[in-house]
Order: structure tokens, then C-alpha cells, then sequence
């Protein structure tokens, strides 16, 4: 009830005026659909009670009346049906694209740490399946759901109109009804939130081997990957074939349990008929046909109203479910950012000093112990040593994505922890060794790291890294347009056009994590050519195992075990003859 209180809120919230007009025309029509059983008791009262010695014709013009103002009703209910359709899909519609939108806003705003502990599968599936369990809940569910309920009180509130007497058998079915929607219904929600659950996890999965058929492949591990998907399916399956069975088999028994009821009803009502029992009712009327005849009616579409009810129940409770999910989301602590301080990137210097820095990811292990370092402008700083060291997690440190626990990083002499990040961010550029390229143009995924820049520039920025020989020789050059993240170019075709990206967003600090690990060696040189050029006047960081490549660094610092063990040019470390010097000359190899 916590989250179907919260999306009517989000609903009202929304739509202030159209939504209580929706509701407005769902009570008339459930209303006006309580009426046959009134109109049927008049007509059966007129035909029932009316003397002997009276004609058809002259009886026939208050049917005929009373049928027209029936009808009249109906054709009401057509038109409150029509409008509450348009009415509801806008109300459906905008309320998902508000949805959504929260949704979307709030990812944006989440730290990294969130998306390194989520399955993008799993968050995918917030967005479409849950989003689309909300849209029947919304669209069908609870209009439904409203108008069973008004029904059932219109309903009861007629039958004790009409006899208590047969209104306290009708009860006796009632609490049947109720107890079997409850003990079948309500067992099946368990079921349905986990259905909702493991799909998020069988969409992580499935995402997560698409990415990897290369890998799986080269290692033949196919029938394992189908194992393990056959582990979350079966789940899948085992919790969707509960939660619907349940859902599926409550429909025909309330069914059948209306019907009984409704025998019940016609023999007691005949019974208390012949027995000549004085009827007990709001209405003063006799215990006849003229009231059994309706009575029957009411005790149908009673027992229909159940049953309709009974088969949206499974869309209810995976609405919440899909809404619960969807919540969670929206309800994500966003990224913290303490900073104030606006940096004036025409006047930033661009220096990074690293004061005694300890750092865990879990506020347990420590990844970083006593981490002291001065990059100045200018200045390229190499960070090399084995896999884990901790080399990434420095990189990490300077944009905020992370804040470290003990000790200070300062950004030309201010904490960083002061600096707005949108800010900080603004001065830097990382290069990644698994690039992310965008659906569109090779030109507009270089000028995604200056929106302003204009297409020259970017196009410069290419040609100064090395980008445009490759770039003019395709089909459309600059306007080729990228799919699948650049599945249609090699991985050191995205890795510079990355490069040229950041490049176009002419930082005072650039990060680059093994951004040429995938360039041959021509290539390479080429593009350090250009990145010498695009280093003038700039704080550089350099994450690379090919020590080439850090030959030229103005500091390289060795890091291992998450500590800085070794730190100078490459001349000074290769005459210490210590770690760097069997890493260069090939007496330790890198892992």
C-alpha cells in the first residue's frame, strides 16, 4: 500500500485537475451500472402487481418509460467510457513519461560507486519492464480495481435497499469469496515480486554474455554460460509459474462459487416466498418475485465483479512490485557534493598535489596507504606498476568520483573537497582504455567533450591526435555514423576518436588509463606525437603498462600494494636499478 499510495500521489501530483475528473466519471459509470436491478424490480413490479382485468397496452407505456430512462443511463455511460479512455491514456502516458523522467534525472545524479555495484541489465529492466508492470497497474489495473470496489458498495447498498433477509445470505458467500481471493490471491504477491526481481537479473545476465560472446567463445565456455542462465531462468520460471497459477485458478473458482451462490439466493428467495416470511427491508417492500428477480441479478454481477477483480490482481501486485523496483531507484542517495567553490577555467593552473592520501573502497581494506604526490602544470606523470596496485583508483580520486578517507588532494592549492565537482570536472579529461562512443556521428562524439566547440575544432582536435588519416578514408568521413558503441571500427579507431574527444575539451588536466593499450606501434607514435602537442601547458596523468609509452614522463612514479615505492624520471629510476629498472628491462614483468 506504501508504493500504490505513492504513485496515486505521483498521479494527483501530475494530473491535479483530469485525475479527479477520471475518478468522478468512474463512480458515475459503476453507478449507473447498478441500475438494471432497480429498473428490473420496477418492471417485474409493474407486470407482478398489476391487476387482472389491465391490458399490455396499458402497462406497456411505464416499461417502455422506465427502459428509455435505462437507456438514457447507458448512453451516459457510453460517453463517460469514452472520455475516461482519452482521458485515462494521457493520464497513463504522462504520468510514465514523468516516471521516467525521475527516473532518468536520478541516474545521472548517482555516484559511480552505484553503477560498479548494479547489473546494467538490472537497471535496464526498471526502465522497461517494471516501468511497463506501472503502465497496466495505472491504465487497467486500478481503474478496475476502483471500479469493482464501487460496485460491490453500490451493490450491498441496493440489496439491503431491496431485503436483509437475502442480503445476509449473500453475505455467507461474500466471506467466501473474500476468504478464497485472500488465502489464493494475496499468497501468489510473494511470487510476483521476486518474478519482477529475478527478470531484472535474468536481463543483467543476458546483457552481460552478449558482451562477452568473444570471450566465452575463445574459451569455450558455452555450455557453462548456459548453465548458468538456466539457473536464473528455471528461478524465473518456477516463481512466474506460482505467482500465475495461483492467479489463473482463483478466477474459475470464484466463478463457480458465484454460481452456487446464486442458486443458494433463487431457492432461499423462493423458499421465503411460499413460506409466506415477511420481508425485512430499507424499501418496506413485500417479499415477492418483483424483489427475488433483481436480487438474483445483484448476486451475479456481484459475484462477476469478484471475479473481474480476482483477474487483475496478478496486474496489481506486479504493478507494485515493477513500482517498488522503480522507487528504489528515484529513492537512490544521489551524489554528495559538499564543494561551493566555482573554479574560473581560464585561470586555473591545473596543479594536483596528493597529501598523504589513504583510501578504501569499503571503509576496510585499504587500496591506498600514505599516497604523496605534486603534479604540476606542465608536467607528465606516469603511474605505472602491476595490476590492482591502485594506479586506476589515483585516477578515481582526482575527478571525486570517490572521496578519500584520510589526508587531501589539492586542485591549484584548494581541497577539492570544496570545489563544486561539476566544476573540477570541467578542468579534466579522461581518457579510458575502454572507450564509450555514442549512437551518432563520429564529429558529434568528438564534440561531446565540448559541446561548444565548432566542427573545425573538432576536426582539429582529431588531426592533432593522429585521428584524421583513418577518419577521411571512411565512406562519410565525419559523418559516419556510429552504432553499438563503435562496433563498426576497430578498438584503436574508438580509442582515438576518444582521444580526440578529449582533445576537443581542451582540459588543464588530462587522465589518460591505458588509452593506447589497443594502438600498434605506428600508430602509437603517431598519436604521442600529437599528444605532446596536447600536453603543452597541461597536468598530465599517464596509467600504463607499456613502459614505452612513459619513456618521456617528467615523474614517474612505480605503485605497488597501493603505495608509491619508487618515484623519478626514467633515467633516474633505470640508474637505481630497483623495481622500475627490472620492469623496463624485462627481468619483471608486469602482471
Amino acid at each position: 500500500m506504501k508504493n500504490f499510495n505513492r504513485i496515486i500521489r505521483e498521479i494527483f501530483e501530475s494530473f491535479p485537475v483530469k485525475m479527479p475528473l477520471v475518478i468522478f466519471i468512474i463512480l458515475f459509470c459503476a453507478g449507473i451500472n447498478t441500475l438494471p436491478s432497480v429498473f428490473i424490480q420496477k418492471i417485474t413490479a409493474i407486470i407482478e402487481f398489476a391487476p387482472p382485468s389491465v391490458t399490455w397496452p396499458e402497462i406497456s407505456a411505464n416499461i417502455i418509460k422506465l427502459l428509455l430512462i435505462l437507456a438514457g443511463f447507458y448512453a451516459l455511460s457510453l460517453a463517460g467510457v469514452i472520455l475516461q479512455g482519452y482521458l485515462g491514456a494521457e493520464i497513463t502516458q504522462g504520468v510514465l513519461l514523468h516516471i521516467r523522467k525521475k527516473m532518468f534525472d536520478r541516474m545521472q545524479n548517482l555516484p559511480v560507486k552505484f553503477f560498479d555495484s548494479q547489473a546494467h541489465g538490472d537497471i535496464m529492466s526498471k526502465f522497461v519492464n517494471d516501468v511497463d508492470s506501472m503502465r497496466q497497474l495505472i491504465s487497467q489495473a486500478a481503474p478496475n480495481l476502483l471500479t469493482a470496489i464501487i460496485t460491490i458498495f453500490a451493490v450491498i447498498s441496493i440489496m439491503l435497499y431491496f431485503s436483509i433477509w437475502l442480503t445476509c445470505i449473500t453475505f455467507i458467500g461474500i466471506i467466501i469469496m473474500f476468504t478464497i481471493t485472500k488465502k489464493i490471491g494475496w499468497r501468489s504477491a510473494g511470487h510476483f515480486r521476486r518474478q519482477q526481481k529475478n527478470t531484472g537479473l535474468l536481463e543483467g545476465f543476458a546483457e552481460e554474455m552478449m558482451n562477452g560472446q568473444k570471450v566465452i567463445k575463445v574459451f569455450c565456455r558455452e555450455n557453462k554460460s548456459i548453465q548458468e542462465f538456466e539457473k536464473i531462468n528455471n528461478e524465473l520460471f518456477s516463481q512466474s509459474e506460482q505467482a500465475n497459477k495461483r492467479a489463473n485458478t482463483l478466477g474459475p473458482i470464484l466463478n463457480n462459487v458465484g454460481n452456487i451462490l446464486y442458486v443458494v439466493t433463487a431457492l432461499s428467495g423462493g423458499i421465503l416466498i411460499l413460506a409466506g416470511v415477511k420481508n425485512f427491508s430499507l424499501s418496506g417492500l413485500p417479499m415477492s418475485i418483483s424483489v427475488v428477480l433483481p436480487f438474483l441479478n445483484m448476486t451475479k454481477q456481484f459475484a462477476m465483479t469478484i471475479n473481474h477483480l480476482s483477474m487483475h490482481l496478478n496486474s496489481v501486485i506486479s504493478g507494485m512490485a515493477g513500482a517498488g523496483r522503480i522507487f528504489e531507484l528515484i529513492d537512490s542517495d544521489p551524489e554528495e557534493d559538499s564543494g561551493r567553490i566555482i573554479i574560473d577555467s581560464q585561470k586555473a593552473n591545473g596543479s594536483i598535489e596528493f597529501q598523504d592520501i589513504d583510501f578504501s573502497y569499503d571503509n576496510n581494506i585499504k587500496i591506498l596507504r600514505d599516497i604523496t604526490l605534486t603534479a604540476k602544470p606542465g608536467q607528465k606523470t606516469a603511474l605505472v606498476g602491476s595490476t590492482g596496485a591502485g594506479k586506476t583508483t589515483i585516477a578515481n580520486l582526482i575527478p571525486r568520483f570517490y572521496d578519500v578517507q584520510n589526508g587531501r588532494i589539492l586542485f591549484d592549492g584548494v581541497d577539492i573537497r570544496e570545489i563544486k565537482k561539476s566544476s573540477l570536472r570541467k578542468n579534466l579529461a579522461i581518457v579510458l582504455q575502454d572507450t564509450n562512443l555514442f549512437s551518432d556521428s563520429i564529429l558529434e562524439n568528438i564534440r561531446y567533450g565540448n559541446l561548444n566547440a565548432s566542427d573545425q575544432e573538432c576536426i582539429n582536435a582529431a588531426k592533432l591526435v593522429g585521428a584524421d588519416d583513418f577518419i577521411t578514408r571512411l565512406p562519410e568521413g565525419y559523418n559516419t555514423f556510429l552504432t553499438g558503441g563503435g562496433a563498426n571500427l576497430s578498438h584503436g579507431q574508438r580509442q582515438l576518436i576518444a582521444i580526440s574527444r578529449a582533445a576537443a575539451a581542451n582540459p588543464v588536466i588530462m587522465i589518460l588509463d591505458e588509452a593506447t593499450s589497443s594502438i600498434d606501434t605506428r600508430t602509437e607514435s603517431q598519436v604521442q606525437r600529437g599528444m605532446d602537442a596536447l600536453m603543452h601547458g597541461r597536468t598530465v596523468f599517464v596509467i600504463a603498462h607499456r613502459l614505452s609509452t612513459v619513456r618521456n614522463s617528467d615523474l614517474i612514479l612505480v605503485i605497488e600494494h597501493g603505495q608509491i615505492i619508487e618515484r623519478g624520471t626514467h633515467s633516474e629510476l633505470i640508474a637505481k636499478k630497483g623495481r622500475y629498472y627490472n620492469l623496463y628491462t624485462g627481468a619483471f614483468e608486469l602482471s
